[in-house]
């Protein structure tokens, strides 16, 4: 009798995050949970490298605070929905191509992240830098991927009906009060 689940090899079983230019250290303990995820959610799907899309779900699975910014109620089921249908084949249409937007040269080398993942993880280490923390969180990587109008994930928050123009807005809006609260702590708000 097969089992299952498929196991998993040992490069699969690996919990680091691919090496695609983002350093580990910039990298919350969750975030780079979540960048695991993905990884294990890509190459489960078949595709070729991390894409928004596999990013999204491993944030909604993993982080909290992510969460919440989409609140209770029926659009946060639909994403799930639409999420789950992706890797039991909705995604299919994307296998063998790579996410990207034009904006950055594209690595065809199989591995890591797609180029609009990796942009995305880069504009989350800067977008933390400019709100003082010293890690990129699930939210910084949230607001780089809803920037981005190209991006997977975005369209996949379309087809739920939530807009990521208005996303961006509450995560900056939860951003701005976090901000105030560091200040009133008598540490420096930047």
């Amino acid at each position: 009798m097969q089992p299952r689940i498929p196991r998993q090899s040992a490069q699969e079983q690996d919990c680091r995050p691919p090496a695609v230019g983002v350093d580990d250290a910039r990298l919350s303990d969750e975030l780079a949970a979540v960048v695991s995820g993905a990884r294990r959610r890509a190459v489960r799907d078949g595709d070729r490298q991390i894409d928004t899309a596999h990013l999204l779900h491993s944030l909604l699975e993993h982080d909290r605070d992510v969460y919440a910014v989409f609140g209770d109620g029926p659009q946060i089921a639909r994403l799930l929905g639409y999420l789950v249908q992706r890797t039991i084949g909705y995604g299919l249409r994307w296998q063998g191509t790579v996410e990207d937007s034009g904006a950055v040269p594209v690595v065809r080398d199989g591995e890591g992240f797609s180029p609009l993942a990796a942009s995305a993880m880069e504009a989350a280490c800067r977008r933390a830098v400019r709100r003082g923390g010293p890690r990129a969180e699930g939210i910084d990587l949230l607001a780089a991927i809803v920037a981005d109008p190209q991006a997977r994930a975005v369209e996949v928050l379309a087809r739920a009906g939530i807009d990521a123009n208005e996303l961006g807005a509450r995560i900056d809006a939860r951003s701005d009060g976090r901000r105030d609260e560091y200040a009133s702590d008598g540490e420096t708000a930047r």
